[in-house]
């Protein structure tokens, strides 16, 4: 995600980069997301276990999914409406506003060291964290001095599409108390709910849309659940390789070949969510998973994992930490980022991987100095 995020779209082959909206055909970028998003489907039974090995019940677990949801929720609504603000209207610089936020959220969401001397600083800092997001939605204007408008909640950004589809795929696994034919069940709902979505069938839920439009449209928890089908199937069959292979190979090539099937009647568009793109994709991640799982579990070979695992353990801030270092580079004009141009598309692309690792190494550097973001 770090990687296509950065890259220059005009400097790079279109087959890296994000495919238009009415375009029917996808780059990387547009496979980089829903293959997060399985990730987040498949790594729910591995939580649940985690939480019920401490003892916590379905209410405690509920209460974690639902402030965990809350909390990606509104941090995808604050990062959206970046794009939103108008700097005469709030009083305040874009990019300043942008880093005030980032700032914020980092105070409030932090893991911060338990048991310490400096337990009541940490209150305090998160209190300060829980008043500047107050206070920087209270100034927030967009729009026109006419017509100004505040907060939206838009698309809810990529934080907020992970929130919904984390609350499927968590709810889900409650509900059904982990059970793959129940898990299964609910899939295929959520996959009907985005054929019929993109039929434009569901206009009578239109009322209720601007709240809950991830899930109606069924794409993004399609995603998520067809992960959370695959973890299920890991946990069962972790240690019988050649039993979770026989399962799992034909399972990604069905699913390959059904999205190829829908695109007879969609075409494939990350833009739109289309039910083809979300099956083509969950196809190339339970491949690249078998792929993986091959590699890393059977082989055994994991060294170069290494370099990785810093964004691993520390997923959310090596995603949102880069964000300060770009809009402090664009708010202060500053023309460093040389790679980004048009002649060399080696460069360009050679930048974008040298960025991607330079971020990870700058979350490892957080983590050890106790700021890493955890909801």
């Amino acid at each position: 995600m770090l990687f296509v995020n950065d890259l220059f779209e005009p400097g790079v082959p279109k087959w890296l980069v994000h495919s238009k909206a009415t375009e029917d055909a996808m780059g990387l970028a547009d496979w980089v997301f829903p293959g997060f998003l399985f990730m987040v489907g498949l790594s729910i039974p591995f939580a649940f276990l985690s939480r019920r090995k401490k003892g916590e019940g379905d209410l405690e677990i509920l209460k974690h999914i639902l402030v965990r949801t809350l909390s990606l929720l509104l941090i995808g609504v604050f990062m959206i409406n970046i794009h939103e603000i108008n700097a005469e209207l709030s009083g305040i610089n874009k990019y300043l506003w942008a880093i005030l936020v980032y700032i914020s959220i980092f105070l409030i969401w932090n893991k911060y060291p338990v048991n310490s001397k400096y337990n009541m600083l940490f209150k305090v800092l998160k209190g300060l964290g829980i008043v500047g997001l107050v206070v920087l939605a209270y100034i927030f204007k967009g729009g026109t001095e006419a017509y100004p408008t505040w907060l939206t909640t838009g698309w809810w950004g990529i934080l907020g599409l992970i929130g919904w589809g984390y609350f499927a795929g968590a709810l889900t696994y409650l509900f059904t108390k982990g059970k793959l034919v129940g898990v299964v069940l609910l899939w295929g709902c959520f996959v009907l709910l985005n054929v019929l979505s993109q039929l434009e069938l569901l206009g009578f839920l239109n009322p209720i849309k601007p709240y809950f439009g991830v899930l109606i449209s069924g794409n993004t928890p399609s995603i998520v659940l067809c992960g959370l089908g695959v973890g299920i199937l890991l946990k069962e069959n972790k240690s019988n390789f050649k039993r979770l292979m026989r399962i799992l190979l034909p399972l990604g090539i069905i699913v390959l070949l059904i999205g190829f099937a829908f695109r007879n009647w969609f075409i494939i568009s990350k833009i739109q969510g289309t039910p083809s793109w979300a099956m083509i994709c969950n196809g190339i991640s339970i491949l690249v998973f078998c792929f993986l799982f091959y590699v890393i579990d059977y082989l055994k070979l994991s060294r170069w994992t290494a370099l990785f695992k810093p964004a691993g353990q520390n997923s959310l801030t090596t995603y949102l930490a880069p964000d300060i270092i770009y809009y402090t580079i664009w708010g202060l004009g500053w023309n460093i980022l040389i790679y980004k141009q048009e002649e060399s598309a080696l460069i360009a692309v050679g930048g974008s991987i040298l960025w991607a690792i330079a971020m990870i190494g700058f979350a490892a550097l957080l983590s050890k100095i106790y700021i890493r973001l955890k909801l």
